[in-house]
C-alpha cells in the first residue's frame, strides 16, 4: 500500500473517531474562543461529528466550555449518542420563534438547519426553513458570532476548465432550493449589517464521508453495475473531517458585513475519472450514459486554502476508504446526493 495512504476504516466507531478528530489549528481556535458553542440543527449529516470534534478540541485545549446541540431529534438514539459524548442537547422546533427565544444566549453559534431533499413539491416549507428561520436565529443571536451554512448551489455553473466560482462572483441560483439558499444568505447579511453581528457564510459542496457523499454514490453504482449519468461531469469534494475542522476555525473570520467562504476541495474532479478509478479497484467496468456537459457546479477555494491551508485528506485517500467501505457493506444513510441534477430540483 502507498505509504501516504492511511489504514482502511472498518467500523462506524473508527469512522466517527476520524471525522471528529480536531486538528492542532482547531484546538488553537477553541483555546482562544470566548464562551460556549451552540449548534443549531445538529442532527443532520454533518452536525453530530462536528459537535464531537468541538468537544474533543475543548478537552485537548484544557478549557471550560459547553457544547450545546439543538434539533427536533426525531431519532432519540442520535440525542443519546451526543449526550454520551458530553454534548448537552435541547429539543426544539427552530421554526417556533417563542421556543427559540427560550434557548440559552450563547456567544458562538453554528447554524446548520436547512432543507434540500424534498424541496421540490414542498416549496413553501423550503422557503420557511431556508429564509424565515434564519431571521428568527439572526435576531435571537444578534450579539453572538454566527457561522451559517450555505451551499455552492447559489452559484451559476462554470466551465469545467475554469477554476470555479469565487466568493465575489454574482450568484446565479438555479431552481427554488438554490434560490432559497441565497435568500438565507441575504437574511444573515441583512441582520449582520443591522446589528453588527460577526457572521461567516460557508458555501459548502460537497462534504464526503463513508456513509454519504458523491464518492459513495459513484462507488456504489460501479460496484453494483448501475448506470452512471455523466451530464454533471465534474465536481468538487472535501472530506467531512476537513470540513468540520475548517468550520470551527471559521470563528476566527466572522465579521460584519458577513464574510463569505467557499468550502470544498481544491481539485475539479471528473466523474468519469472517479468511476474508472473505482472500476479498477473493483475490477468492474463502469456503465455510463450521456456525455459530460461543458459546465458544472464548481467552486474556487483559493480563499479557503489561503486562510486554512490545504485539506489534509486527499482524494485518493477518500477513494480507498470508500471502496473498502462498499466492499465490506458498511452502513450508509441510504440517501443519494443527486449531485448529477442540473435542473436545480431536489
Amino acid at each position: 500500500m502507498n505509504k501516504n495512504i492511511l489504514p482502511l476504516i472498518n467500523t462506524e466507531q473508527e469512522l466517527e473517531e476520524i471525522l471528529s478528530r480536531p486538528s492542532p489549528e482547531t484546538v488553537k481556535t477553541i483555546s482562544k474562543l470566548k464562551g460556549d458553542i451552540i449548534i443549531l440543527g445538529i442532527s443532520g449529516k454533518m452536525g453530530p461529528t462536528l459537535a464531537k470534534l468541538v468537544k474533543r478540541a475543548i478537552n485537548e485545549a484544557g478549557v471550560n466550555k459547553k457544547v450545546i446541540g439543538v434539533a427536533r431529534f426525531s431519532s432519540p438514539e442520535s440525542k443519546k449518542d451526543l449526550e454520551k459524548s458530553g454534548i448537552e442537547t435541547i429539543t426544539c422546533d427552530l421554526l417556533d420563534e417563542e421556543a427559540v427565544n427560550k434557548l440559552p444566549d450563547v456567544p458562538n453559534v453554528v447554524f446548520m438547519a436547512g432543507m434540500k431533499f424534498g424541496s421540490t413539491g414542498n416549496e413553501s416549507l423550503t422557503w420557511a426553513i431556508n429564509c424565515y428561520l434564519p431571521a428568527i436565529i439572526a435576531k435571537k443571536y444578534r450579539n453572538s458570532k454566527i457561522i451559517a451554512f450555505s451551499t455552492g448551489n447559489v452559484y451559476t455553473m462554470m466551465p469545467f476548465n475554469s477554476k470555479g466560482s469565487k466568493e465575489t462572483d454574482t450568484p446565479g441560483p438555479n431552481g427554488e432550493y438554490a434560490q432559497s439558499c441565497l435568500g438565507r444568505e441575504r437574511i444573515f447579511q441583512y441582520f449582520s449589517s443591522k446589528y453588527k453581528t460577526p457572521v461567516v457564510l460557508i458555501r459548502l459542496n460537497y462534504a464526503n464521508e463513508l456513509r454519504y457523499g458523491v464518492l459513495l454514490d459513484i462507488a456504489q453504482k460501479v460496484y453494483n453495475k448501475k448506470v452512471i449519468d455523466l451530464s454533471m461531469g465534474y465536481a468538487n469534494i472535501i472530506w467531512q473531517g476537513d470540513a468540520n475542522n475548517i468550520t470551527v476555525q471559521s470563528f476566527d473570520i466572522c465579521k460584519s458585513p458577513a464574510n463569505v467562504l467557499n468550502m470544498t476541495g481544491a481539485e475539479i474532479l471528473s466523474v468519469r475519472y472517479l468511476a474508472n478509478r473505482f472500476g479498477k479497484i473493483f475490477n468492474r467496468k463502469p456503465v455510463f450514459k450521456g456525455k459530460e456537459s461543458k459546465t458544472a457546479l464548481l467552486s474556487n477555494t483559493e480563499k479557503c486554502r489561503k486562510l486554512f491551508g490545504p485539506a489534509k485528506i486527499s482524494v485518493e485517500q477518500m477513494i480507498q476508504w470508500v471502496a473498502h467501505w462498499v466492499r465490506i457493506e458498511g452502513t450508509t444513510i441510504n440517501k443519494p446526493t443527486h449531485f448529477q441534477n442540473r435542473d436545480g430540483k431536489f
